[in-house]
């Protein structure tokens, strides 16, 4: 199993990056995906998750600004962040859950200045 996440980038306050993640090594459609970050000396924290039926979850401090899709063709999650604040500030992450192991792509790197 394999993730791949990119679009990360450099924005300012109040802009928008849209973050995706191609999974491969699994039946894509059957899981349940999800977003973590990583703010420099904080715990990562779950922030979205797209269930296999597209149920969606978000953190408290995301809701409202972020959305998480899915396209089962293209074996690809995305994390559209609109109004992003300099606390969205982190390292992004994509992680499935896959015969009882975390699988996690290499996090891409969101910076959002004031």
């Amino acid at each position: 199993v394999q993730l791949q996440a990119s679009g990360g980038g450099v924005v300012q306050a109040g802009g928008s990056l849209r973050l995706s993640c191609i999974v491969s090594g699994l039946s894509f459609s059957f899981y349940t995906m999800n977003w973590y970050r990583q703010a420099s000396g904080k715990q990562r924290e779950l922030v979205a998750s797209i269930s296999r039926g597209s149920i969606t979850n978000y953190a408290d401090s995301v809701e409202g600004r972020f959305t998480v899709s899915r396209d089962n063709a293209k074996n690809t999650v995305y994390l559209q962040m609109n109004d992003l604040k300099p606390e969205d500030t982190a390292v992004y992450y994509c992680k499935v859950l896959y015969d009882s192991r975390d699988y996690w792509g290499q996090g891409t790197q969101v910076t959002v200045s004031s």
